[in-house]
């Protein structure tokens, strides 16, 4: 059974935040909602962590900083797990266009 974009991203996404799965009705909001949680806990408790894995899912440093800076501090953990969330689909399309050929 394949899965849909969403859930591939969420699979990969998983691997770098150790998330809980999510067991039914999956959606890219409810997956948004997990990450951008557990992205707000890495902020409290172990930045450095956070920052390593936006570099090795290869989130481009100037967006992080941009989100970093210049985003609500009420808002920074939702941005930043969009952006992620943005990084890592492009990922798996890339690959999916890629695996077609």
């Amino acid at each position: 059974m394949s899965q849909t974009l969403p859930e591939e991203t969420f699979s990969l996404i998983t691997k770098d935040f150790q998330l809980p799965e999510i067991k039914e009705d999956f959606s890219e909001e409810k997956a948004l909602a997990v990450l951008t949680k557990a992205i707000s806990q890495l902020m409290d408790r172990n930045l450095e962590r956070l920052l390593q894995v936006c570099y090795r899912i290869d989130l481009a440093e100037n967006k992080l900083k941009q989100i970093l800076h210049e985003s609500e501090p009420d808002s920074v953990a939702a941005d930043l797990a969009k952006a992620l969330w943005e990084r890592q689909k492009q990922k798996v399309e890339i690959r999916r266009r890629y695996s077609e050929g």
